[in-house]
């Protein structure tokens, strides 16, 4: 009976870690592993599921966000190929047919009067084509093709930001489901003892030896259980719901493993991730873009106050077979014609004060982008260190209770051998059970918030290689 009882009290400690299920998905963990089974840590079932690298490429492939910004990509690459061609496509052509009456005779004598209304009708047609090529247009093409091709730029990191985006939920979610999985597995494991415990102890009471406070005792953390259980239970199909939206499958999911491994990246100085935000965050990107696509735009506004310089071709032809074909080339024929021609012309146009209003308007665009990179560069700046300084309090508490597992591992270990041998009471094994309860807890804890700091590194760095991929 006092052997008994004293594992109920190391069982009774091992239930008392405080929770991690409040705000952030992080589902409860309860160490429920026995001194005689240290050294056989339960192993989950293998399975053939997704892994984490592969839920982030499908999230790439599906999630509706990233493929908004890659159709968005697609309209500014069109609008780049538009500022291509469209100085070179001025050209009209126009056409038609019509019903003619019959008209004869020439500059000197027509049996037809003026206007001649008679029976004989036949069919006319005409075409005419006329266009403008600039060969100068005092710096209007350039900043057209600058201006659409920083917006090119533009779109496509908008879709880098939408993927480093999905890829930080995808391992969040990936990671509560993982940490959901653990926690009922070692739930279930302490359930199975408690309630082998309560059938031994109730039919100990049963017959007159064992105490109804211990059974009452027992009976509510057992309740507790359930209830924790529950919990984890929600955040594993809140996990499973967010990862099959996210990665775009609908048919039935499973992950390929429920054990959490930690973020393979060491920290370096901060000024590394500094670096690598200017270089690589999307948003830093953009900022930086928009400040070339508005003095582009200043430029292109400039430029529209000079003429354009090019060649004028033209080209028309006209067919009407009832109507005389006047010959001399001093009568105006405009039934029956072909003609064309080059020359060289400008193009100008003469609203020079709505001109400078748009050159003012575009100075303007330019300052405001230019105070938004400013601001960039300060806010992502604060953020990287922000970040840096959650991954490095993460890093050293996942080292602190790493340690402090191991040697609260290794003083039950050493208590359990001095109760085998008799120079210890059951009574001293509480306190190191309650001990690797907390310092088991406590590292699990610190080992998700290292891998979510790094993984927020990665996002606000835009330097995603350094964050988890479960390899």
């Amino acid at each position: 009976m006092p052997v008994r009882r004293s594992w109920l009290l190391c069982l009774a400690a091992l239930l008392c870690a405080p929770k991690a299920l409040a705000d952030e998905p992080l589902p409860t963990h309860v160490a429920t592993v026995l001194p005689d089974k240290l050294d056989e840590p339960a192993k989950p079932r293998p399975r053939q599921g997704y892994t984490l690298r592969r839920c982030l490429e499908l999230a790439e492939q599906n999630y509706p966000k990233v493929a908004e910004a890659r159709a968005k990509n697609d309209y500014y690459r069109a609008q780049l190929s538009e500022a291509r061609w469209a100085p070179f496509s001025q050209w009209n052509f126009t056409t038609g047919a019509a019903v003619a009456p019959t008209v004869r005779g020439n500059p000197v004598y027509s049996p037809n009067t003026e206007v001649s209304l008679s029976s004989n009708l036949g069919m006319a047609w005409r075409a005419t084509i006329d266009g403008f090529v600039p060969l100068w247009t005092f710096g209007k093409l350039t900043s057209l093709r600058a201006a659409a091709t920083a917006q090119s730029k533009l779109g496509a990191h908008e879709v880098q930001k939408e993927k480093n985006a999905v890829r930080m939920d995808v391992r969040k979610a990936y990671f509560a489901l993982q940490l959901a999985r653990t926690s009922q597995r070692l739930l279930d494991t302490a359930a199975n003892m408690l309630d082998s415990a309560i059938e031994k102890l109730q039919k100990s009471i049963d017959e007159g030896e064992g105490d109804e406070l211990d059974l009452l005792k027992i009976r509510t953390f057992r309740a507790e259980l359930d209830g924790r259980r529950s919990e984890a239970m929600k955040i594993e199909a809140i996990a499973l719901a967010g990862l099959k939206f996210l990665t775009g499958v609908t048919g039935s999911f499973e992950i390929d493993s429920d054990d959490l491994k930690l973020s393979r990246h060491k920290l370096q100085p901060v000024a590394v991730y500094l670096q690598a935000a200017r270089l690589h965050r999307p948003d830093v990107n953009m900022a930086r873009i928009g400040v070339e696509a508005r003095t582009a735009q200043v430029e292109l506004a400039r430029a529209k106050l000079y003429p354009d310089i090019g060649v004028t071709l033209s080209a028309a032809w006209s067919r009407a077979p009832e109507i005389a074909d006047q010959l001399n080339p001093y009568v105006r024929d405009d039934a029956n014609y072909f003609r064309y021609g080059f020359a060289f012309g400008m193009k100008w146009s003469l609203d020079f004060m709505p001109a400078f209003a748009r050159v003012a308007q575009a100075r303007a665009q330019l300052e405001q982008n230019r105070a938004i990179e400013r601001y960039a560069l300060g806010g992502v700046g604060a953020e990287v260190e922000t970040v840096y300084a959650e991954a490095a309090d993460a890093d050293r508490r996942e080292k602190a209770y790493g340690s402090a597992e191991g040697y609260a591992k290794r003083w039950m270990i050493a208590v359990n051998q001095g109760i085998d041998v008799g120079t210890m009471e059951e009574k001293d094994l509480v306190d190191p059970a309650r001990q690797f309860a907390l310092q088991r807890f406590s590292h699990l804890n610190a080992m998700l918030d290292l891998n979510v700091a790094i993984s927020k590194l990665a996002l606000v760095t835009g330097w995603d290689q350094i964050a988890p991929d479960g390899s």
